[in-house]
């Protein structure tokens, strides 16, 4: 019988691939690429698996940056402005945290986000945490008591329900309705004109869904400054405001081919790492792998 699974670690690919090419500095490989985000990410990875208590990790990754999102609202983020040598790690990303031994989610149609919901969704109740490392905002609507929390790895700051309360002034459940009205700059959604943070907050905590909003500021039993102007933008705004939503809304159905023991890290493939890191020019990596599985 499987031994219990403590904690599950789903990791957003994307985002380490991107902290990794602004933070790391630049590394060209012996044929000319530029390959240091994905040294970085590498390094991160592998350093995630040294605590014994790693034992089952997923990454999931944006194969391509346009989803099915795009089809919806021509303002969404598209591969627009991204550095081409961030862009051409890509897959190069993939491959290595493939050799790394890491289960990877590409994903074509749907987003790396929501990768991360369905596995969360899927796994959450055959083991004791689901651990989603990233920092986006949109996946703290995943986020259940302690048993689904999300993870920042680089400012180690863990957000449980409370902690999605206290950032945010709503609960996970409503973490869409409020990008929809605050705006998300990262996805391209600009939000209801007039709506902050803090009235956003303010109103959410009392009407968790834009629905519950009364159209009236004179009705809403919470007092916000400028009331009345934030009511008349949401009903001017009202069907953007409920598009944004469905934008921010992450899907929990990505099929996901792996069983949670498939997720077990059982270690680097030492044939398909020896030839990525002599492909990087990076020969000393493999010291950095605590455990090969063949």
């Amino acid at each position: 019988m499987p031994a219990a699974v403590h904690r599950l670690h789903l990791v957003d690919g994307t985002y380490e691939l991107f902290r990794a090419f602004f933070g790391s500095p630049p590394q060209t490989a012996p044929d000319g690429s530029e390959v240091g985000a994905t040294v970085g990410l590498l390094r991160s990875l592998l350093a995630l698996v040294r605590d014994p208590e790693t034992t089952h990790v997923a990454c999931a990754f944006d194969h391509v940056i346009e989803s099915f999102r795009n089809q919806m609202f021509a303002g969404y983020k598209t591969g627009e402005g991204i550095d081409p040598k961030l862009l051409g790690q890509f897959e190069l990303a993939e491959r290595a945290s493939r050799a790394a031994g890491f289960v990877v989610w590409p994903m074509v149609e749907f987003e790396a986000d929501d990768a991360l919901a369905s596995g969360a969704e899927r796994f959450k109740s055959r083991v004791d945490r689901v651990i989603i490392c990233s920092p986006d905002k949109d996946l703290a609507q995943c986020v259940e008591s302690r048993r689904v929390v999300a993870f920042n790895r680089r400012t180690r700051q863990l957000l449980d329900e409370r902690g999605v309360w206290d950032k945010f002034g709503v609960a996970p459940a409503s973490i869409p309705d409020w990008l929809a009205l605050v705006g998300d700059s990262a996805d391209g959604l600009p939000g209801v004109p007039g709506w902050g943070a803090k009235s956003s907050s303010a109103i959410l905590s009392r009407y968790p869904h834009l629905e519950d909003i009364p159209h009236f500021a004179l009705e809403w039993q919470v007092r916000v400054r400028g009331g009345q102007r934030l009511a008349g933008n949401l009903r001017k705004h009202w069907e953007k405001a409920l598009l944004y939503r469905q934008l921010a809304t992450l899907r929990r159905d990505v099929p996901l081919e792996e069983e949670l023991e498939d997720l077990r890290w059982r270690g680097a493939h030492r044939a398909d790492l020896d030839a990525l890191c002599r492909q990087l020019g990076e020969p000393d990596l493999k010291e950095a792998v605590p455990v090969w599985q063949d």
